[in-house]
């Protein structure tokens, strides 16, 4: 069965309560399909806030599906329980091709990135038909291959502010890449765990010193995954402080949430 987002079931608690991996705050969430240049329809959720403008909207690559990756992993979960309701941020998760989650499977099959290259344009292209503000790309593993690969150059360049890389292996996305980035001129923000398993934080500087305006940020303790709520609700910082005029603010987004909230399964 496909998942239905509509099926969270919300409670008024009596005090304040520790956002934790599980707790989902209110949104407008809606699953939606994408349909892609070459004829597959991707499967995906939209998490809007419930009232206000949206400050920002996240598109999101999700890391490598034949290791386990898809629109749930949970960074990106997280994202879509909170930020919308913590910072007035729009949340697109979807299956790149192939790809199978809770929401169901996105038609096609894995192409190594190459395919991959009509999801990201028609992600984004979803969201600019859909009117969402201030579209940002954020790729995490094998998700900023794609957003290295395809977001400086048209049709994706146009239409994104830039872009928020998760532990990028560097694997499939070259130097020819990086040289696309820097002349974009677009702000590239490259969040590095300090144990990451394919690219640490002093080689990652010294590969990103081809994009001049990249910002890269080394995070003590962290593996590739963020497994642990303290590196993931740093990662949500650090993309809410890129993508909002607001930020997350100097103690980062808060812990607690004193409204209606959810359990997830």
């Amino acid at each position: 069965m496909t998942f239905d987002p509509a099926s969270f079931v919300f409670t008024q608690p009596g005090a304040p309560v520790a956002i934790r991996a599980s707790t989902v705050l209110p949104a407008r969430r809606e699953n939606i399909e994408i349909t892609t240049e070459d004829g597959k329809v991707l499967v995906g959720e939209l998490a809007l806030p419930e009232s206000g403008e949206i400050t920002a909207t996240l598109i999101t690559l999700h890391p490598l599906p034949t290791h386990g990756g898809f629109m749930d992993s949970h960074v990106y979960r997280k994202a879509s329980y909170r930020l919308p309701a913590l910072a007035g941020v729009a949340v697109l998760r979807f299956n790149t091709r192939g790809t199978h989650s809770l929401r169901g499977t996105s038609q096609g099959s894995f192409e190594e990135g190459i395919g991959e290259r009509y999801d990201v344009e028609a992600a984004v292209r979803f969201a600019v038909d859909r009117g969402l503000p201030n579209r940002w790309l954020v790729g995490w593993s094998f998700g900023t291959e794609l957003a290295l690969m395809y977001g400086a150059v048209e049709p994706v360049a146009s239409a994104v502010e830039g872009a928020i890389l998760l532990s990028p292996p560097l694997h499939r996305a070259t130097d020819v890449h990086l040289k696309e980035w820097a002349a974009s001129g677009k702000p590239l923000t490259v969040l590095v765990p300090e144990h990451d398993d394919f690219l640490q934080p002093a080689e990652a500087a010294e590969r990103f010193s081809l994009v001049p305006q990249a910002r890269l940020l080394g995070v003590d303790g962290a593996k590739h995954l963020w497994v642990g709520e303290k590196y993931a609700a740093r990662v949500l910082d650090e993309i809410v402080d890129d993508v909002t005029e607001a930020g997350a603010g100097a103690d980062g987004l808060p812990r607690e949430w004193a409204g209606p909230f959810a359990t997830a399964a």
